[in-house]
């Protein structure tokens, strides 16, 4: 079986192409399949040492789901369910999609509730990020004055996306070596 999970909360597909990335980017038979998270359970979850989990941030900071619009459940319906669940031997990373110039408010502040969920839980979190290089005024996801995850604008930065992709799965290696 692989040793990471890629999961992923999605409408537009954005999340999605990036999980795929990553998949790509991962030596082969590293990582299983990405999974919509509307389609896993948390047991799903739990069969991962690994986890790379990620989401797009809607409105002023929020996870998709049915009441930011979306068609399909997605992270805000998810993450009640992990309420009992132990994660500790887990180690989950974090990646978030959002608009800097559109949305500079709260750019990529959904990841930080999926950051405080597995964490209270008690997994491992890595995969901090640098703010630099990135044009917002504020982010709920800043912990310790970096992202708690890899940050992507794919409408202002679509060029960056692969290098700060590799750069960071590079960060998270020692977690699978």
């Amino acid at each position: 079986m692989a040793k990471i999970g890629i999961f992923f909360g999605t409408d537009t597909g954005n999340t999605r192409r990036i999980a795929k990335d990553i998949s790509t980017l991962l030596a082969f038979g590293l990582a299983a399949k990405p999974v919509n998270i509307r389609n896993a359970s948390v047991e799903d979850l739990l069969n991962y040492d690994v986890l790379i989990v990620g989401t797009p941030t809607y409105g002023e900071g929020e996870l998709p789901g049915l009441a930011t619009g979306n068609a399909t459940e997605s992270w805000a319906e998810f993450l009640p369910k992990l309420a009992g669940h132990d994660f500790t031997g887990k180690t989950v990373a974090v990646y978030g999609l959002g608009n800097q110039k559109s949305y500079s408010d709260d750019f990529v502040s959904a990841m930080i509730y999926l950051y405080n969920a597995f964490k209270q839980c008690g997994a491992t979190m890595i995969g901090g990020h640098s703010t630099e290089g990135y044009k917002f005024k504020k982010s709920k996801a800043i912990v310790d004055e970096q992202f708690v995850g890899l940050a992507l604008d794919q409408e202002n930065q679509k060029e960056l996306t692969n290098g700060r992709l590799e750069a960071w799965l590079k960060t998270l290696q020692p977690a699978w070596a």
